[in-house]
């Protein structure tokens, strides 16, 4: 596979024994979806839907009305939402990804309650119920935070990628969106090169991860 931001990815002829590979545009590594251009949309629906297939097999114990809502979410959280968040921190948090988050954990939580379709009530009415607030996107951001603080103190391939360190050059094509951008503005930082920064101090780090999760950001 050639991973290309330009419409029409370049062919690539790779023998093996004087049999050509096919070339393909999109395959599974390690649980995560790779795409040709390079973007997660793909892998986050595909989560979702097994997160969603998972929840509607064991939805007998996760709608069970005899246990505490309590116990209910933390079913939730360990059998459902960590298959959804499987990979989540190298993915890129824009406004249409975390609504389609957003909306399903509202999915589960409509379900776990047993609230059918026909009753009008609104996200916030379902929050309160659950006793909860919208902490998903929350966990996600924490998530990708501390795998950035590592990449950042280990100093190796990936902070060379990260940094711009490596050779070759970058495409004029129009600049896709990037996590770290997302990751800055829930940091509450100006510019990338600050997060760049103080990922080295892991101290500093944690102490700014944990004020991002108190503000609820």
């Amino acid at each position: 596979m050639v991973v290309s931001q330009k419409a029409d990815a370049p062919k690539c002829n790779i023998f093996i024994n004087g049999t050509l590979l096919k070339q393909c545009e999109s395959f599974k590594c390690l649980g995560s979806l790779i795409s040709i251009d390079g973007r997660n949309d793909k892998d986050i629906s595909s989560r979702i839907g097994q997160a969603k297939m998972c929840f509607l097999k064991a939805k007998s114990i996760l709608s069970n009305t005899q246990l505490s809502i309590d116990t209910q979410k933390r079913k939730l959280h360990c059998y459902i939402e960590l298959i959804l968040m499987y990979g989540c921190e190298a993915w890129t948090i824009n406004i249409q990804i975390q609504k389609k988050l957003e909306a399903v954990k509202m999915w589960f939580l409509r379900r776990m309650l047993r609230i059918p379709w026909t009753v009008k009530k609104t996200n916030q009415e379902v929050l309160k119920e659950a006793v909860t607030e919208r902490l998903l996107i929350n966990r996600i951001w924490k998530r990708q935070a501390k795998f950035f603080g590592h990449v950042m103190r280990w100093e190796k391939m990936e902070y060379d990628i990260t940094t711009r360190k490596c050779g070759g050059n970058w495409s004029r094509e129009r600049p896709q969106e990037k996590m770290l951008d997302s990751l800055t503005s829930w940091l509450k930082l100006e510019k990338v090169t600050d997060i760049l920064r103080a990922g080295q101090d892991r101290d500093v780090w944690r102490e700014m991860i944990a004020n991002s999760m108190k503000q609820g950001n």
